[in-house]
């Protein structure tokens, strides 16, 4: 399997860094993904993040790590924190940054319980789209301790699309949720296989989140649309 995202995690911790990767999304944006920002320490995140981490406790799983900055914190200060991604090259990084307990692993074969889920940098992305919800909330539950929670940032991006005279948001696909997003990342000129990542507006979480029995709290906003939820089983 093609593992464009992680191998260019891996060429950053080795030394290999010579560009950065070009992301191309469905709502007809191009753009880059930094890679130092993902390689950034507590002092260098994002409000939302530090906060998330603040409110860990327990046994914590790292959900999509990716190089591992979140598990590397809670790691320094003393949490049991396993770090879990399906990318073969964000495993070894995270390895090769000295995180001791490391998983390469879809979510939904994983097992094991924690009193933490964590789930940052739009971390409910990986479910890709809205009508995946069920099965995966339905995982994340079998995955918790009595009294565990998931905390998870997103951000409404709903004010990307255009607006009509009246107000009214014009959006191009209104059979599906808006945010649906399709990626592809292009990395030392080879792209990788489209993928849909979703951006969950809150209201839509909070309704997910009641129908699987759980609690949904808005513990912070970020500053651009963006927001910090925490979920608990009821």
């Amino acid at each position: 399997m093609e593992d464009i995202f992680g191998q260019a995690l891996l060429d950053f911790q080795i030394g290999r860094y010579t560009e950065d990767i070009v992301t191309y999304s469905s709502l007809n944006a191009k753009d880059i993904l930094p890679l130092p920002h993902l390689f950034r320490d507590y002092g260098t995140m994002p409000a939302l993040e530090r906060r998330a981490l603040d409110l860990c406790y327990g046994k914590v799983l790292d959900i999509g790590c990716g190089a591992g900055s979140h598990s590397l914190y809670l790691q320094h200060h003393g949490f049991a924190v396993t770090a879990l991604d399906r990318s073969p090259g964000a495993i070894e990084t995270c390895r090769y940054r000295g995180i001791k307990q490391t998983i390469c692993s879809n979510i939904l074969d994983h097992t094991q319980k924690y009193d933490t889920l964590l789930l940052l940098m739009n971390g409910i992305g990986i479910v890709g789209k809205i009508q995946n919800l069920n099965v995966f909330f339905t995982h994340l539950k079998s995955l918790l301790n009595p009294d565990g929670q998931i905390l998870l940032d997103s951000s409404d991006i709903i004010y990307m699309y255009e607006t009509d005279e009246d107000g009214g948001i014009w959006l191009p696909n209104s059979s599906s949720y808006y945010g649906e997003v399709r990626f592809t990342l292009e990395y030392k000129g080879k792209k990788g296989s489209p993928f849909y990542w979703l951006y969950l507006d809150y209201a839509t979480l909070k309704r997910a989140a009641k129908t699987h029995g759980m609690a949904c709290e808005l513990v912070s906003n970020g500053e651009h649309y963006d927001y910090l939820a925490k979920l608990n089983v009821l």
